[in-house]
């Protein structure tokens, strides 16, 4: 059956977390992933593509702090549109590419997608959304005195090494501004690529116009708000596990799969999952649930289509009787 879907691509669809983040990398990894949407596409499936943009957005904050002395830095927003056009760029072109390979006739567009958030927002005084590469407890330690403006906190568990990223504010997204463009290019069978690193955070200033705010919004998040907007059948998160995990890294870790709304919002007030990983993954999915949403989903890219059909991944859906 036929189904529009979202999909919040996490950021080793892109660039792998043992990668320099070379051009050459980040094809090889954009092409990986267009096969997966081609094989939806070739479904019937209607797509709209998110995709995260905290690899890309640390490495360019490094190079604009590294020239300053040659040019003048750009700030956060303007990092964020920058990466948006970037990654946009190539999943448009890799995935018109394949398209026309296989004779399809689907237009493939990205846009540079704006997110509505407050200014207000407690995550500026608290920031938690990870960027740029991980880093030892060493190295981290070491960067703490070289930047001292830099905020970095452990974002994995202990039993991994490279466990420790900068953090930037994070506020939550209140409204996709270009909902309308989106949804209309939707339903015309474009397939879509916005909202890419959460969107361009942006803010009502007190004349009422829109201005760039300093942060990067949780691209899961801003996903759902999209697949709510867009009225999407299912939301779908691919990440680099095929399922979220309870008791993740003890020995009673355990798979959660097809799953009911309120068991899994119980698992997550228990902190099974963890915030700056998983945890705001199963946020926007219970979210898009809450606002009406047929299915979310939680995999691997290389399970999509299983989890798809109901053979993988994690699955949450209304109340009707799914456990873990």
């Amino acid at each position: 059956m036929r189904k529009s879907i979202v999909i919040a691509l996490g950021g080793n669809a892109i660039k792998q977390a043992d990668e320099k983040g070379t051009a050459e990398e980040q094809r090889h990894n954009v092409a990986t992933t267009c096969r997966q949407l081609v094989s939806m596409l070739k479904y019937g499936h209607r797509l709209v593509i998110t995709h995260g943009n905290g690899p890309q957005a640390g490495n360019l904050l490094i190079q604009q702090e590294a020239g300053v002395a040659e040019v003048p830095a750009q700030p956060l927003d303007i990092v964020g549109a920058m990466t948006q056009g970037q990654v946009g760029y190539m999943f448009q072109q890799i995935l018109q590419n394949m398209l026309w390979e296989e004779r399809l006739s689907l237009p493939v567009v990205s846009i540079v997608n704006q997110v509505l958030v407050s200014e207000d927002d407690p995550d500026y005084q608290d920031p938690s959304k990870p960027v740029g590469p991980f880093y030892t407890k060493e190295e981290a330690a070491t960067l703490k005195i070289e930047r001292p403006d830099y905020i970095i906190k452990e974002v994995k568990p202990e039993n991994v090494e490279r466990r420790f990223r900068r953090v930037v504010p994070s506020p939550e997204p209140l409204r996709n501004i270009e909902y309308l463009a989106i949804r209309r290019m939707v339903d015309a069978g474009i397939v879509v690529v916005a909202s890419g690193g959460g969107g361009v955070p942006v803010i009502f200033d007190k004349d009422k116009n829109l201005k760039g705010t300093a942060a990067v919004i949780d691209k899961d998040k801003a996903g759902e708000v999209l697949a709510t907007v867009v009225g999407a059948d299912v939301f779908m998160v691919l990440t680099d596990v095929d399922h979220a995990k309870i008791n993740f890294g003890k020995p009673d870790e355990k798979n959660v799969g097809c799953v009911g709304y309120s068991e899994m919002r119980k698992l997550a007030a228990e902190g099974h999952f963890k915030a700056g990983s998983m945890g705001p993954k199963v946020e926007a999915c219970l979210r898009f649930i809450e606002w009406g949403g047929q299915k979310a989903i939680i995999t691997s890219l290389d399970k999509a289509i299983a989890a798809l059909m109901d053979q993988s991944g994690t699955r949450i859906v209304p109340d009707v009787g799914c456990s873990v």
